[in-house]
């Protein structure tokens, strides 16, 4: 079996100095493999690039949301402004308010939303925490269903065993079951399941799949956040819809169901929107005339500095 192969190099004053390693896979709108490197078949925790997914069984069990509060029951959002307030809508939407939350209290992802709560003399809270609009989709999933919203994190909670049941139908795989970084259930995939996954909610033309996509599409400022690369990506690309996840895993799918995951083996953040732009463009995504090809380059581009100075970038080499 293949392992993780180099899928980027970091070049300093034109000498590669280090590789990150992963592995890629690109599906063609009928769901075949229209190419892979490295190993795209084994399980993978795909972290937050499973919250569309999940969203999705929440959706299909009763969830009833506006589409930008939607987009934030699948995000790692920023801790911007309309994050939060976004966060206590879905709670108060359910009789709730934030102590219901059991996200482990973090800072805003966003360094701006940091600094000013830091400098306003605020600590870390539940719902500045990324993954608040899950936590709250998911309570207000229990409160419409009558279930019990104290144990909503246990695996064997109806919530929770209604998001595997969900997941393994649209990934078309069998998933293991992990804790992730906020505390919920983490299902394991493969890269082809979760490319397989995407392309199924792109290409719903109705029911819940459908309401998924088109939030993604609508408010991806909500899913990420105003600064974030993923947003940018998908500006870009009108029509497509990804998600990032923590240990450096992304999936993206157009609108026509072609559909690209990735996971670097390190988990390095900072090769992953090199590598989705890398894989995008050796697609021929780039070359497409409804693509912002500057744009999606872009958001591959990371310059290393010295003294200050650019002297050298991460570069994708698969």
């Amino acid at each position: 079996m293949t392992g993780p192969v180099a899928v980027a190099e970091i070049v300093r004053s034109g000498i590669v100095e280090g590789h990150h390693y992963g592995s890629v896979v690109a599906l063609r709108a009928d769901g075949t493999v229209e190419w892979s490197v490295g190993d795209a078949t084994s399980p993978v925790l795909p972290r937050s690039s499973n919250k569309p997914i999940q969203a999705l069984a929440m959706v299909e069990h009763g969830l009833d949301l506006p589409p930008e509060l939607l987009a934030l029951a699948c995000a790692s959002h920023s801790g911007e402004t309309h994050h939060l307030e976004g966060a206590r809508r879905i709670l108060i939407s359910a009789g709730l308010d934030e102590s219901a939350l059991q996200t482990p209290p973090d800072w805003p992802l966003d360094e701006a939303a940091r600094e000013s709560m830091l400098r306003a003399g605020g600590e870390k809270s539940s719902l500045t925490m990324n993954c608040s609009g899950k936590h709250a989709a998911m309570l207000a999933t229990c409160a419409h269903n009558g279930w019990d919203t104290t144990t909503y994190l246990d695996p064997e909670h109806p919530l929770q065993v209604a998001i595997k049941a969900t997941f393994e139908r649209t990934t078309g795989e069998t998933a293991q079951v992990a804790v992730d970084g906020c505390g919920a259930p983490l299902l394991s995939t493969s890269l082809v399941g979760l490319a397989r996954a995407f392309s199924r909610l792109a290409v719903a033309t109705d029911g819940p799949e459908r309401r998924i996509a088109e939030a993604i599409r609508a408010h991806p400022e909500y899913v990420s956040g105003t600064t974030r690369d993923e947003r940018t990506l998908l500006t870009a690309m009108p029509g497509s819809i990804g998600k990032a996840g923590a240990e450096s895993c992304y999936a993206v799918a157009l609108a026509d169901g072609r559909a690209f995951a990735l996971k670097t083996d390190d988990g390095g953040a900072r090769a992953r929107p090199v590598v989705m732009a890398a894989a995008l463009e050796r697609s021929g995504v780039t070359s497409e005339d409804w693509v912002d090809a500057e744009a999606v380059r872009k958001t591959g581009e990371h310059v290393l500095l010295g003294g200050g100075k650019p002297v050298g970038e991460i570069r994708a080499c698969f």
